[in-house]
């Protein structure tokens, strides 16, 4: 009785793991629609309204201070330890390599390196943006200010925009974007919304910024977001200058390779006889060649049947009790 064994969940998740990967054609890349152009306008001026409130010291300032005097990490300190973990979904370095697993399993499934170059292009904005931003108007944190109702700005400080919040908006959100069905995008967007509002909101609380730093740093991630697809030609060129690259130097390690012959071609094997130039065994260092010996035709005696022979005779001794091959010896008396 042939049995056949049953496979598991575990078993079937391998084997999908195992499939040729095929990249899906359904998969479309984001344009710049006039919808999204006037969303990203309306969120770029929504920045300058933020850094101008700030920097006029309006009533965003005054709420600001009213924050840090509430000081919440003293009115609920039970919270302390969970935000202390989860403010680490901010973090440059974790999040990264967390959506760059994952974006590196998708392109090898799909045979592209569009996702891996995306999250490189949208990272590098985020430096350069809010880096730029952070470094020029240097305002302090609450941990450092120096003047209550002060808005804390050009003196030194690197806190606003939050960096951990417009980080966080755009590692999760990335997956949303390059989300390949409408659902998947839907749900993405949801969970990367929540998530970078729940880090923003815990810096607030652990009082490592201030409210106007959260909400710019939402801001500032959400422009990358929506200006990205201005950057898909760019990511398309870089893909395939790579490629191209991998190509040539697959072809060249081809051609560097030895040939096989092929199996099945008939040997052809000559006798010594038919040789054209005989056959040298190569000489080890430090020693002289000979040339080589050439025998004559005919029958050739064995060693043990030749004597040395020099011009007085042989050098052999007589032996009186041995006797020709073929006679037969005398009786012994």
């Amino acid at each position: 009785m042939r049995t056949e064994r049953s496979h598991t969940r575990l078993d079937r998740v391998f084997a999908r793991l195992d499939r040729e990967p095929e990249r899906p054609a359904h998969v479309g890349m984001p344009r710049m629609s006039r919808h999204r152009v006037v969303l990203l306008g309306a969120t770029l001026a929504f920045y300058a309204a933020i850094v101008w409130a700030v920097v006029a010291t309006s009533w965003l300032v005054r709420l600001d201070w009213q924050v840090m005097f509430f000081r919440p990490y003293q009115q609920w300190p039970e919270l302390h330890a969970f935000v202390d973990y989860y403010v680490v979904l901010g973090q440059r370095g974790p999040t990264a390599v967390m959506v760059a697993a994952w974006l590196g399993w998708r392109s090898w499934r799909q045979h592209t390196l569009r996702p891996l170059l995306a999250l490189g292009v949208s990272l590098l904005l985020l430096n350069v943006t809010v880096g730029a931003a952070k470094y020029g108007m240097g305002r302090l944190g609450p941990h450092y200010a120096t003047e209550i109702g002060s808005n804390e700005m050009w003196l030194g400080g690197d806190i606003f925009p939050s960096g951990h919040t417009a980080n966080a908006v755009v590692t999760w959100g990335i997956l949303a974007y390059l989300a390949s069905t409408p659902r998947a995008r839907r749900w993405l967007s949801a969970l990367s919304a929540v998530t970078s509002l729940g880090v923003g909101l815990s810096t607030v609380y652990i009082g490592t910024h201030w409210l106007s730093d959260v909400l710019l740093g939402w801001v500032a991630g959400l422009l990358i977001l929506l200006a990205l697809p201005w950057f898909e030609p760019l990511i398309a060129r870089a893909e395939a200058r790579i490629l191209a690259v991998r190509d040539r130097l697959r072809d060249r390690r081809a051609s560097k390779a030895p040939v096989p012959a092929p199996a099945g071609r008939p040997v052809v094997v000559r006798p010594l006889t038919e040789r054209a130039d005989p056959v040298h065994e190569p000489v080890p260092a430090g020693r002289v060649a000979r040339s080589p010996v050439y025998l004559a035709p005919g029958p050739h005696t064995s060693r043990a049947e030749r004597s040395p022979v020099t011009p007085a005779g042989s050098r052999r001794p007589q032996h009186t009790d041995r006797h020709p091959r073929g006679t037969t010896p005398a009786p012994r008396p």
